[in-house]
């Protein structure tokens, strides 16, 4: 009888392995498929659709707003797991309103897009976009990248691939591991994991300057997260950690004159 037990237990357990193991990109990744459409949004002017063919030959449409500074400096803006890019119009004004370009990065999957997100598939649309800006002319001095969330392990791996004035990180994650094991203890295993995205190893290899935000109240990525990728980075870094934020209210603690005020303070140079 007990050995019955043992053997529906370790059955039990396998499965919920496998289960795991093939749905796991539909826990990561959350993209809304509908085409994003401009006029849905209160977008600021100059704000236009691109298209980028990537190196896997899909055509990716992301939104477009050039510099009006003097200074000629881009954000390239990689989003979270959830929506798509559209979503993410409200989160650049305060930046496009100080005459920052803008690249509201689509992925595959995501707002029309074609394709399946994978976390290598991530990696090429991005290439895709910041070959995009390049051939708009923006240099590497001019280029700033910004993370979301998920999007925060992808412009972390474009800062260990592309240079870039500096990098900004909103409420980023360590890896999935890390969050797989967060919420499902004794199931997450690295040899499981089929998209990594692993921040924390990564994070030490990038030079540039680097501003980290997190949320102290964050219940989806918690704060502790941005905490160790904050303190794995090398100098120069800042840590902005507002106490009475969680994860989709930063812009209304104060993360916008965080980053206006981290920019600014930018010295010239490619790092």
């Amino acid at each position: 009888m007990l050995l019955g037990v043992v053997i529906a237990a370790a059955v039990a357990y396998l499965a919920a392995l496998f289960m795991l193991y093939t749905k796991q990109r539909k826990i990561v990744f959350k993209p809304n498929p509908t085409l994003a459409v401009l006029a849905d949004y209160p977008a600021p002017s100059g704000l236009n659709p691109v298209t980028n063919r990537n190196a896997d030959g899909l055509d990716i449409v992301s939104w477009y707003l050039p510099a009006r500074r003097d200074d000629g400096r881009a954000i390239a803006y990689f989003h979270g797991n959830a929506g798509h890019h559209g979503d993410r119009v409200a989160r650049i004004i305060p930046y496009a309103a100080e005459g920052y370009g803008i690249l509201l990065v689509g992925y595959r999957g995501y707002g029309g897009n074609p394709g399946q997100p994978t976390e290598a598939g991530l990696y090429t649309d991005a290439r895709a976009a910041l070959d995009f800006l390049q051939d708009q002319g923006v240099k590497p001095d001019q280029l700033i990248l910004f993370g979301e969330s998920l999007g925060s392990a992808v412009a972390t791996q474009m800062a260990t691939e592309r240079a870039a004035r500096a990098l900004i990180l909103e409420a980023p994650f360590a890896s999935i591991l890390r969050s797989a094991r967060q919420r499902y203890r004794y199931l997450a295993f690295d040899f499981l994991v089929r998209d990594k995205f692993d921040t924390l190893a990564k994070i030490g290899r990038v030079g540039k300057p680097l501003l980290v935000i997190h949320g102290d109240l964050d219940r989806t990525t918690p704060a502790y997260f941005g905490h160790m990728v904050f303190e794995a980075a090398k100098e120069p870094k800042q840590g902005f950690f507002p106490k009475d934020a969680g994860h989709t209210d930063l812009m209304q603690h104060g993360m916008p004159a965080a980053v206006l005020g981290f920019l600014d303070a930018l010295g010239q140079g490619p790092k």
